[in-house]
């Protein structure tokens, strides 16, 4: 059975910085396209970025303050939130593709990231 985890959300303060983390068990994340999609209350799913075969992708609202990468020997994708806005608040959640493949078949859960003074 496959499982995405996220993990690294929390509560930080506008102007802060946090350090988000998809790990898999049952795949191995560096054969995937990976991706990070967050959800506001209220509003439409996002992509926020996505690395693939050493390229990296950044939503407009999001460029210049995050970063996505990926740790081989750990098998995790993390994503880097710098600068965060009240505007980033929402659940993140990391999605794997195959290379192959235009859809993500994989979900985690997702992580609440909350940006508030």
């Amino acid at each position: 059975q496959v499982q995405l985890v996220e993990s690294g959300g929390g509560l930080v303060q506008p102007g802060g910085s946090l350090r988000l983390s998809c790990a898999a068990s049952g795949i191995s994340l560096t054969r995937y396209s990976v991706a990070w999609f967050r959800q506001a209350p209220g509003k439409e799913r996002e992509g926020v970025s996505c690395i693939r075969d050493g390229s990296t992708y950044y939503a407009d609202s999001v460029k210049g303050r995050f970063t996505v990468s990926r740790d081989k020997t750990q098998d995790t994708v993390y994503l880097q939130m710098n600068s965060l806005k009240s505007e980033d608040t929402a659940v993140y959640s990391c999605a794997a593709r195959p290379v192959f493949s235009s859809q993500y078949k994989y979900w985690g859960q997702g992580t609440q990231v909350t940006v508030s003074s």
